[in-house]
Order: structure tokens, then sequence, then C-alpha cells
């Protein structure tokens, strides 16, 4: 049971992460303006009166019966996973004596999971502030990445002793993909993914006119600067352009990674990182080539999150058959004490 459980909530978090990336790309992340229900209701069909209250006074605003229910649907497959977080935490307590199962990071999930729950809802009554909106992704994909590790130990699987140069550079290549993941959740959060319409060139140069101080500043209001004027089409830019920068770093970081898997003898490995890479380098480009349309644009999402994946379980195999998670080293060694 705590296996089928592990893998299903591993599954249930990347359908969370991709449906939170469709909602907030079709501008229904204010479907319903208050936490946890609509309007104050279990469902937007509860909400139907006070729906229609306020498309009748913005037609083309935030709010829609439609909008409201993906919302909504975000929110109880959000809650089903935190529910399923706290059983599997119980199941490797009580399991905490078997060496598939890595307590501590079941128990780092609980926390993980409320603070993402704080996170959801400042997301919604702080009207999409871009940090919180960034801070938001980045509690789901970690979410995710926790979940793989219990779901590779409660899998057993081989590890591969290898090279101490090999296994600093995938390290280093997990860290290059999760701060170029934060760069892209900066670039959807403030929306900037079309601020550069050209490719491979941005607005026809190497290097546009830029405003990074305002760009990165991460405590202001959506599309305001922090002394709260509009933020400017330079500012939107640098954002943009940075994460484009970012992405040729993972490109040749990730290629010699792949290379040197496949040097080593891992070969599937070597295919696994260099397809995810390529996969999203592709979407990635064509998002700009066809001005972002939206499953074009989720799926942008649906490849970082994969490739993330794909990044923990090459740093997890690799590591040499002696390291162990702290409690599972301390259960090794009291197995031959």
């Amino acid at each position: 049971m705590y296996r089928r459980l592990v893998f299903i909530a591993l599954f249930l978090t990347f359908t969370v992460v991709v449906l939170g990336a469709f909602v907030r790309l079709s501008d229904a992340g204010l479907g319903c303006p208050d936490w946890p229900g609509c309007y104050g209701q279990l469902s937007p069909a509860h909400a139907s009166e006070q729906i229609a209250e306020a498309v009748a006074e913005a037609p083309h605003g935030p709010v829609s019966m439609p909008k409201a229910w993906k919302e909504m649907i975000h929110r109880y497959l959000a809650a089903t996973l935190g529910f399923g977080i706290l059983v599997i935490a119980l199941l490797a307590w009580r399991r905490r004596q078997d060496a598939n199962v890595r307590v501590g990071i079941a128990i780092a999930l609980v926390g993980v999971v409320i603070v993402q729950g704080l996170l959801g809802k400042w997301t919604v009554t702080l009207l999409l502030k871009p940090a919180i909106v960034t801070g938001h992704l980045i509690g789901g994909l970690t979410t995710m990445s926790l979940l793989a590790l219990l779901a590779l130990k409660a899998a057993g699987g081989q590890r591969y002793g290898v090279s101490s140069g090999l296994l600093r550079w995938a390290r280093l290549s997990l860290l290059v993909v999760i701060a170029q993941i934060v760069l892209g959740g900066w670039t959807s959060t403030n929306y900037a993914a079309l601020a550069c319409t050209d490719f491979p060139t941005c607005r026809g140069s190497w290097w546009p006119a830029m405003d990074v101080a305002n760009a990165f500043h991460v405590v202001r209001e959506l599309g305001m600067t922090a002394q709260g004027d509009l933020l400017s089409n330079e500012a939107l830019t640098a954002i943009h352009w940075m994460h484009r920068l970012g992405a040729a770093v993972v490109t040749i970081v990730l290629l010699v990674l792949a290379f040197r898997l496949i040097a080593a003898g891992r070969r599937a490995m070597g295919a696994a990182v260099a397809g995810a890479l390529v996969v999203q380098v592709c979407l990635g480009i064509a998002n700009v080539l066809f001005s972002l349309p939206l499953p074009l644009a989720v799926a942008h999402n649906a490849g970082a999150a994969l490739l993330l994946l794909t990044m923990v379980v090459v740093n997890e195999r690799l590591l040499p058959a002696r390291q162990w998670g702290w409690v599972g080293r301390r259960k090794h060694e009291n197995a031959y004490a």
C-alpha cells in the first residue's frame, strides 16, 4: 500500500503542477477570488449567483464560471494530494525500520505541503504577486522531487558507482535545471513570455535594452515596480532574455552530462537526459515562434517538470551503493552491528 500510494501521489503531483500551469496561463488564477472555497461555497455551482454578478460587473474580468471551475478543480486535486501525503508520512513512520522507506523525506513532505497550502492561499488573496506565484510553482516541483525520491527507494533498483567527476557534473546539472525552472517561473508569472517575439534574437538584437533592476525586484505587485510604477517593456525583456540565456547554459551543461553518461556506459540515462532536453528546448522555441499558444505553453511547463524528474532520477541512481539517507544509513549500520 505504501509503495502504491507513493507512486499515485507522484503522478498526482505532476498532474497538479501541469494543471496549475494551465490555470495560470488561461488567466484563471483568480477565477475564485477567495480561499479555500469559491465565494465561501464548496463549488462554483454553489456560488453561481456571485459569479454571475461578478461577470455582469466585469464581463472580461478574472471571474467567470469556466475559470472558477478550473481554479477549484486544481484546489480539489491539491487537497487530495495533501491528504495522500499525510497518509504516506504516517505509513512511513509505521514502517520506519524498512530499508526501502525514507521516513525523513516523508515527514519533510508534510511540512512542504503545509507551506504549499499557504502559498496557494496567498496566490489568491495577494492577487497573483509574482514572488508568491513563483514560490508556489517551486513548492509544487519540490513536492514532486521528494516524492520521486520516495518512489525510487520504494521501488528498489540499482545504484551505480561512477567517478566523482561525473557525479559532481550530474549535481551541477541538477542545480542549473532548478535555476532555469525558477527563471521560467518568473517569466511566466510576470507574463514576460512574449516580451521577445523573434528568435534567436530579441527585438532584433543580441543584447536588447533591458531594465534588470526592476525586472528581478522580488517584493512587488504584478505588473508594477517596487515604487508602484508600471513595469516597463525593458524590464519584461530582461526577464525573458535572462531565461533564454539560462536555457543556453542548461543546454550546454546537460549535453555534456549526456555524453559523459554515454561514455561511462550509462547509455539509457544519457539518452533520457538528451531527449528530455531536446524536447524542452524545441517547446521553448515553438512558444516564441507561435506566440505562446496555450497547449504549447502548458506542454513547456510539463516538459520542465519531466526534465527535473529526469535529473532527480539520474542523480539518485549515480550515487554509490554505500550512500544512504540519514535514516537508511543508521538502519544499514545497525543491521551489521
